[in-house]
């Protein structure tokens, strides 16, 4: 299984096929439009399924089933984390829970980590699950860490591993967070502002059948996006 999230910077439908060389199962799109916006090249492969949610009909988040996963939002969905949106993923021989993530700033602080502390506990019961996967644009990094905040990006990953839930970038590589080798934002598409704010977290169920990990290349994405996709494939 083959999962991948990228902020495509809008325009998907103009996008699309390049992410496709991938041979994705699900993909993970921040800022992509909405599905009446959807008009895909004539000949691309379509997919499956599609999930959106956004109050943007031209930049929301939207997942894209190209096997035969089924999406669907769970009934545990709480709008006022904005962009945190739990998902129920399911096949005739997988189902599992994804949160997807295109971390937003709440209107009263300017920490985009909020919204992503705030949701990985209200939705603790769905996060008990044996097989969970968390991906996208967190909007966050440990170098961003500010000491008296809570709702920092380490103690986020702090919180997860807690419950048997790490990135798996960094177990992949053997990498500090905050300490990346590879960068998934250029910021404004210049190569001397990386940063790595991007991630698949996962449950130990898919830890263990991690198979690989990697980020797309600066030289290869950045004339479609600012961001890197993270590439994930796990052992069916």
């Amino acid at each position: 299984m083959k999962i991948i999230t990228w902020n495509c910077n809008m325009s998907f439908r103009k996008k699309a096929e390049f992410i496709l060389n991938e041979n994705p199962d699900i993909i993970i799109v921040p800022e992509s439009e909405s599905p009446e916006k959807l008009r895909f090249k004539k000949g691309m492969t379509l997919p499956n399924d599609v999930f959106w949610y956004g109050d943007n009909p031209n930049k929301g988040i939207g997942v894209y089933s190209y096997s035969d996963f089924k999406i669907s939002i769970s009934y545990l969905h709480n709008p006022d984390f904005r962009y945190v949106i739990p998902l129920s993923i399911k096949s005739n021989d997988l189902e599992f829970v994804l949160i997807a993530i295109w971390c937003q700033k709440p209107k009263s602080s300017d920490n985009y980590g909020t919204h992503t502390w705030n949701a990985i506990n209200y939705y603790s019961e769905l996060l008990s699950n044996e097989k969970v996967i968390i991906a996208g644009d967190f909007n966050s990094s440990s170098i961003w860490d500010k000491k008296n905040r809570e709702a920092n990006h380490s103690n986020i990953v702090y919180k997860l591993k807690d419950i048997g839930i790490e990135s798996v970038y960094h177990l992949f590589y053997n990498e500090e967070q905050g300490k990346e080798s590879n960068a998934t934002l250029f910021m404004h598409r210049k190569i001397e502002r990386p940063y790595h704010i991007d991630f698949c977290f996962a449950s130990n169920y898919f830890i263990n059948r991690l198979k690989y990990v990697s980020i797309g290349k600066y030289e290869t994405w950045t004339q479609l996006s600012d961001h890197k996709p993270v590439i994930c494939e796990f052992e069916n």
